[in-house]
């Protein structure tokens, strides 16, 4: 296996089947800014990656929302889901802080127990997801059912500008 993180032993011990996908990086280190063409070309739909949005609320602290597609989040929908009148996005280095990984590489699983998961339906829309390895330069991709599996007891709704 060319990756090896807490994420793929995670889905490993889980005895979840997944695929490993290189992403080349560029001479800066940061993914390629083509990474729908090269999930096109392996046969999966470049929406169906499963972003890993960080941000802190008020007085709840750090969230991830895993949200899947082109999709918004809808800042009123986590306010009231978390309770908080006010929430913002994670800076660069709180992203690393708060999941334990690098921007470009935050997986919706295998995060510290801490850390708030906030799971939009849109992950239910796709029957393979890509996610975040937890190691930059490589993806994860998987059914969505397994993923919505080891998601089960996290926070499951529309947060997403529809």
């Amino acid at each position: 296996m060319p990756v090896s993180s807490p994420v793929t032993h995670f889905l490993v011990q889980q005895q979840i089947p997944f695929q490993v996908i290189e992403i080349p990086l560029s001479e800066d280190k940061k993914p390629i800014r083509h990474l729908e063409e090269l999930l096109s070309a392996q046969g999966l739909d470049p929406q169906s990656v499963v972003r890993s949005v960080v941000f802190k609320g008020e007085n709840s602290g750090f969230c991830l929302l895993a949200v899947a597609g082109g999709g918004r989040a809808d800042w009123a929908l986590l306010r009231a889901q978390l309770g908080e009148r006010k929430c913002r996005m994670a800076e660069y280095d709180e992203v690393s802080e708060a999941t334990g990984y690098v921007v470009g590489a935050v997986p919706p699983i295998a995060l510290p127990e801490r850390l708030t998961v906030l799971v939009d339906d849109s992950v239910a829309s796709y029957d393979t997801v890509v996610i975040g390895s937890g190691v930059l330069g490589y993806a994860l991709a998987l059914q969505s059912a397994d993923l919505l599996q080891c998601l089960s007891g996290k926070a499951r709704g529309q947060f997403v500008k529809a």
